[in-house]
């Protein structure tokens, strides 16, 4: 049932993105790809950094589990961050953002926190996003669009396993999750022979706990 459910995370990302192609009329995009990588960029750096402060959190409160789950997120959004710095690099196109320190609640609402914004990212800012640079032919946004799209999708799954786990995983120890390091797909356990999403061996997937 697990793996069903998974799956329908990842079909529900690719009609999001089909959706937002078909419903779109010609010019009703305001921001150019540029735009969106360095929206995108901010983004997955702040989360990177709340993720990181919500794994501190969820350790002080007894949620080992939750603490490895959230810094594995974590190194998945650094990835995001980094391919998306690529890509404006490419373009001639980088300044680097000013963050805000990240507001840090209990994990109970850490963890909702993140759904929420996974799940915008997946199903509604990252298929914008890949239907803009789509239009604009540029291939290296598109991919890096569709891969940290598909990684969210999975990052939202395990948190909100976690989230309806939550009672149990009090006094739970640390846990190894796993990240591609290309695509910052993360997953529980390696049962498959490349990434579901970017098809990289799964040898070059990084133990994170």
């Amino acid at each position: 049932m697990r793996c069903n459910n998974r799956a329908l995370y990842i079909l529900g990302y690719a009609l999001a993105v089909a959706f937002a192609v078909l419903s779109s009329a010609p010019g009703s995009w305001a921001a150019t790809t540029p735009e969106n990588l360095r929206a995108a960029w901010r983004s997955e750096l702040r989360d990177h950094s709340r993720y990181l402060a919500f794994s501190q959190r969820a350790r002080a409160e007894g949620y080992g589990e939750v603490a490895s789950l959230f810094r594995a997120a974590a190194r998945a959004e650094a990835i995001h961050a980094q391919n998306h710095a690529a890509v404006l690099r490419s373009l001639g196109d980088w300044v680097q953002p000013r963050l805000d320190f990240p507001e840090v609640k209990s994990t109970h609402e850490n963890l909702q926190s993140a759904i929420a914004e996974e799940t915008r990212e997946h199903d509604v800012i990252y298929p914008e996003f890949l239907h803009q640079a789509e239009r604009d032919d540029n291939a290296a946004a598109a991919r890096t669009f569709s891969l940290a799209g598909t990684a969210e999708a999975e990052q939202a799954f395990l948190f909100r396993q976690a989230l309806a786990s939550l009672n149990k995983l009090k006094g739970s120890v640390k846990r190894t999750f796993y990240v591609c390091p290309v695509c910052g797909y993360m997953t529980e356990q390696i049962a498959f022979a490349k990434c579901p999403s970017c098809f990289s061996p799964k040898q070059r997937f990084e133990a994170v706990s």
